[in-house]
């Protein structure tokens, strides 16, 4: 023990002689500062603000929906929310003060005696209590790429210190600097430090709190309360104490302050994101705009404002759920959008963000099934064809472009067919040997190009007849999209997320609103809807008819082995897509809540009609707009009008449909003959309703 004692002894003898070496090694500084100074003036290389760049600070954007209620921050990798002045703590900007510049408010941006006194004060603690810069230099530093070596940068950043405090009023610079520091724990700026330690808004600090992070900066490691609390107490005792001499707090402040716990409380505002597959897939759109790009979106301090209807979307959920309500159903997803905007109002799916990351809604690529027949009808409008003036075939339909080609064999669920039918009941049968052959007389290239005129603009379609029974995957936003513009009379308008964008001043930098292009005659679009809105009351249907009996349309879907099944619809005020399925896309879905085969009808309608009913309700009913130009229909008649077929079944054993007003045709394709034919062959695909069958061209028939 006796050979321990004289050290302390020793040490204080040798303090007065290292702090007169320090005093003159702080004079030398200054002194070769001077001369430095003087030979920078002489050569005219003054370092001004305008010349030196500065350093991106990012900041947080945040994500609002339609309501203004939050849906959650796209936290940068510097997590910071700048805030103002008056939302910052009083305590916190004196303790900032006090501990690192006690001569704030007197220097004019360097201050000698303040590092003078910090040295000395550093060196009887042995550690570092006080910074030896101003804070106007440490935020120079923080700001401002000054590339010199470090005696060379300290004088040039004392330099930009004093225009700095010549250009900006003390409040300004403090306020910078708090918003700009590092707090650690990624925690940059006092907001994102109040969060993330005590979580509270910077303005509501308490003056240990206030205490506490104001220590931070200097050692953020050393003092993180989280890991070294005991650290993070004593570096909280000095602010405090420093507080004290400074007298910005009256000693019994301080020994209350002292008292106090950490009582430390990590926040969730950083972390925490509502609906978070809707606001990535905003982030993910904002960053694809060249105005933005994917730092701004996530270190400009954007506020962004969202299309969201949050009632719209806890309802479209409320629908998913009431109808899949078994663990171990099918997931379902839903788009709801404003036809006359192009608004996502609700996107939502029975997914869980933090299990899975796929976004079944706007990422999925699911075979659509009979809800593509919407578009081949479009097709066929366009080119002139009138539906309830056109004849075909229902009956087992076989194809082979070539010699070289594989059969392509398609038939209706059951093996039941109508016979000679008009192409608009065999609309509202879903009946896919008609559409197998009313695709072949269109074209699939056209029907191709009018399915992304309508708003299939992302997923890539094959040119194949097979493309009308719904062969190739598309997302449930597009195909909410396709049917949008049809209830809009045929005007597009892109499907956007986003309604405005501002910066951290609240100027609008960008306002969500798509124009309207007009992509299919306003005559089109009506006939397509009239069609449509027949198999609301007596087609594939009816079961999604909304209570209020409202002007409405839409169509079903279903894919090839009950792998998919959608419902797809709309009134002039909103249009909605509904899909269900299982993600790995190889599961059959049967016996679901009771279903035999889950089907377009079923469950996709039930959770439509759910859901339609309870968005729209409470508001009135409002009429399709009659359109300006009415299609002109030409002399059609269909490569297959003579085919000959098999012996079918009478039409009122598979269809029960209301007769229908039939324009006078300008072609109808004539009758089979009388004689039987031999039955259909055994290779014949018996497909479920609305099912998709492969298209000879690219694949073998389906057994």
């Amino acid at each position: 023990m006796s050979g321990d004692a004289p050290a302390p002894k020793r040490k204080r003898r040798r303090s007065p002689f290292a702090t007169t070496l320090v005093v003159l090694a702080l004079l030398s500084t200054l002194a070769a500062g001077v001369l430095l100074y003087g030979a920078s003036r002489y050569m005219h290389e003054l370092p001004t603000l305008d010349a030196i760049k500065a350093r991106e600070i990012g900041a947080n954007s945040s994500v609002y929906d339609v309501r203004g209620n939050s849906l959650g921050v796209l936290a940068n990798d510097e997590n910071r929310q700048p805030v103002t002045s008056t939302e910052i703590s009083p305590w916190m900007k004196k303790g900032t003060v006090a501990i690192e510049d006690r001569r704030y408010y007197e220097h004019g941006g360097i201050d000698p005696q303040g590092i003078a006194r910090a040295l000395v004060e550093n060196l009887a603690a042995g550690s570092i209590v006080q910074g030896g810069s101003t804070l106007t230099q440490q935020l120079i530093s923080q700001i401002y790429i000054v590339k010199q070596r470090t005696f060379d940068r300290k004088f040039r950043e004392a330099l930009l210190a004093i225009q700095l405090e010549d250009r900006f009023t003390k409040d300004e610079i403090l306020t910078a600097y708090l918003n700009t520091v590092f707090y650690g724990n990624n925690a940059y700026g006092v907001e994102a430090a109040a969060q993330t330690y005590f979580a509270k808004p910077a303005k509501d600090l308490t003056l240990p709190q206030a205490a506490l992070l104001s220590g931070l900066p200097q050692l953020p490691s050393t003092y993180d309360p989280y890991h070294n609390p005991k650290a993070a107490l004593k570096r909280r005792a000095q602010v405090l104490k420093a507080m004290r001499e400074t007298g910005v707090i009256t000693a019994a402040q301080q020994a209350r302050a002292n008292k106090a716990k950490l009582n430390l409380k990590r926040g969730q505002v950083y972390g925490k994101v509502s609906e978070s597959f809707f606001v990535r897939y905003v982030a993910d759109e904002l960053s694809k705009d060249p105005d933005f790009g994917t730092a701004a979106v996530r270190a400009g301090g954007l506020q962004i404002t969202t299309t969201l209807d949050p009632k719209l979307q806890a309802k479209a959920r409320a629908a998913m759920h009431k109808v899949l309500k078994t663990p171990g159903d099918p997931d379902a997803a839903i788009v709801s959008i404003r036809p006359k905007t192009g608004q996502i109002v609700a996107m939502a799916s029975t997914r869980y963000f933090r299990k899975d990351q796929f976004d079944l809604a706007s990422q999925g690529r699911r075979q659509p099934g009979s809800t593509f027949k919407t578009i081949t009808l479009a097709t066929a409008i366009e080119q002139g064809i009138d539906p309830s003036g056109t004849t075909y075939m229902s009956a087992p339909f076989s194809w082979q472009p070539d010699a070289n080609s594989a059969v392509w064999n398609v038939a209706t669920a059951g093996g039941n067919y109508a016979g000679p039918i008009s192409l608009e009941n065999a609309t509202l049968a879903s009946d896919n040997t008609v559409y197998a052959q009313l695709a072949i007389d269109v074209g699939p290239a056209n029907i191709v190009d009018m399915a992304q005129r309508l708003g299939v603009r992302r997923s890539p379609l094959e040119a194949v007849p097979s493309l009308t029974l719904g062969a190739d995957g598309v997302s449930p936003l597009e195909m909410a999209t396709v049917y949008a513009t049809l209830a809009n009379g045929g005007l597009y308008h892109a499907p956007t997320a986003i309604k405005t964008v501002t910066d951290a001043d609240g100027q609008v930098l960008m306002q969500g609103q798509s124009p309207g292009v007009r992509v299919i005659q306003d005559g089109v679009a009506a006939e397509v809807t009239r069609i449509l809105g027949e198999n609301m009351h007596s087609g594939t249907g009816t079961g999604a008819l909304m209570s209020d009996d409202r002007p409405e349309a839409g169509k079903t879907g279903t894919t090839d082995n009950h792998t998919d099944a959608w419902f797809c619809g709309y009134t002039p005020t909103l249009a909605t897509c509904v899909w269900i399925g299982y993600p790995d896309a190889t599961r059959p879905m049967y016996g679901v809540e009771g279903v035999g085969a889950v089907s377009g009808p079923t469950l996709p309608a039930d959770i439509w009609h759910l859901f339609m009913d309870s968005a729209l309700a409470g508001t009135p009913p409002v009429n399709f707009a009659a359109p300006r130009k009415p299609v002109a229909w030409s002399t059609f008649e269909s490569q297959f009008a003579n085919r000959i077929v098999s012996t079918v079944s009478a039409p009122e054993a598979t269809l029960s449909m209301p007769a229908t007003t039939a324009k006078p045709p300008a072609t109808t394709a004539p009758a089979p003959p009388a004689t039987t034919a031999p039955a259909p062959p055994a290779t014949t695909t018996q497909a479920a309703p609305e099912t998709t069958v492969p298209d000879a061209a690219t694949t073998a028939p389906v057994p």
